[in-house]
């Protein structure tokens, strides 16, 4: 082929080529906003303008849970020592609405305020590359893993035990992990049991699969609340957002509303005042 016919086809392969790339990834302020999602594939860090988080004055029945995980957070954000942490126990008891209501509280007026980083479940193993990110950072970050489980043949949990402590750099100084789980320890009853019932030492297969819990060194748990609690929760929904409505009224609204679900939670609450602005033709705001 000519080179005069070669060009053409070149440079139509060369366009074509430029159009499928992907687009580059800007370099990210790390200041430009207080939270983050780590975006797994390319690797990048996405500002979050608004982050959806309830007050922490709204979250009620675990006023125990809120005063520990403060004084974690505020102690982390001074650069004193502080624990990784799991908040553990019953869906829908307002575990990852307390993480970021704590962020949310500890950088109120803060002169550095902590930085919110955000990663999914399934982009656990490329964890280190954030690390590595963070750790060259001038900023103090508290990472994120909402509804961390590990199920089946999945071993990316062991990864993480690393990166968390026992590894060579282990966590970075200013890093901390905080996550939210159903599981105490991380791991479904079956598949512990499996591991000790398959291996030929059982005990050492379950301190393997358990250990990983291990590495938080604060658990926070969270269980089933009462109907006072329920009721305390709407209330405080109900006046902050100055809805308009009798007490008798909303209560038995509330009841029902609970029935039907099958159980009383925050987030239960939370769906309940959705429903009840809505029928009252009032925004949440």
């Amino acid at each position: 082929m000519a080179k005069s016919e070669l060009l053409p086809v070149l440079t139509r392969i060369a366009d074509a080529l430029e159009r499928i790339a992907p687009k580059a990834i800007p370099a990210v302020d790390i200041w430009a906003s207080n939270a983050f999602i780590w975006h797994a594939s390319p690797e990048h860090l996405e500002p979050v303008q608004k982050v959806n988080r309830v007050e922490i004055g709204l979250l009620k029945g675990i006023d125990s849970q809120k005063e520990l995980l403060l004084e974690n957070t505020q102690r982390f954000a001074k650069g004193l020592p502080a624990n990784n942490a799991l908040l553990w126990g019953a869906r829908g008891g307002g575990k990852s609405s307390l993480v970021k209501a704590a962020h949310a509280c500890v950088n109120d007026g803060a002169e550095k305020p902590l930085g919110l980083v955000e990663i999914h479940r399934e982009d656990i193993p490329t964890l280190p590359n954030l690390l590595t990110l963070l750790r060259s950072s001038d900023r103090r970050w508290i990472l994120f893993c909402d509804d961390l489980s590990f199920d089946g043949q999945d071993d990316s949990y062991k990864s993480l035990k690393a990166v968390l402590e026992g590894g060579v750099e282990g966590r970075p100084d200013n890093v901390i992990f905080y996550a939210t789980s159903n599981r105490r320890h991380l791991m479904p009853r079956d598949m512990i049991e499996n591991e000790r019932s398959t291996a030929i030492h059982a005990s050492e297969a379950v301190e393997e699969n358990v250990s990983l819990s291990d590495r938080f060194g604060l658990w926070l748990g969270f269980h089933n609340c009462d109907q006072d609690t329920y009721f305390d929760m709407i209330a405080g929904y109900i006046a902050a957002f100055d809805l308009e409505i009798p007490e008798t009224q909303w209560r038995a609204k509330a009841v029902e509303w609970a029935v039907t679900r099958g159980s009383r939670s925050g987030r239960v609450a939370w769906q309940f005042i959705q429903d009840l602005a809505g029928e009252l033709g009032r925004k949440l705001d």
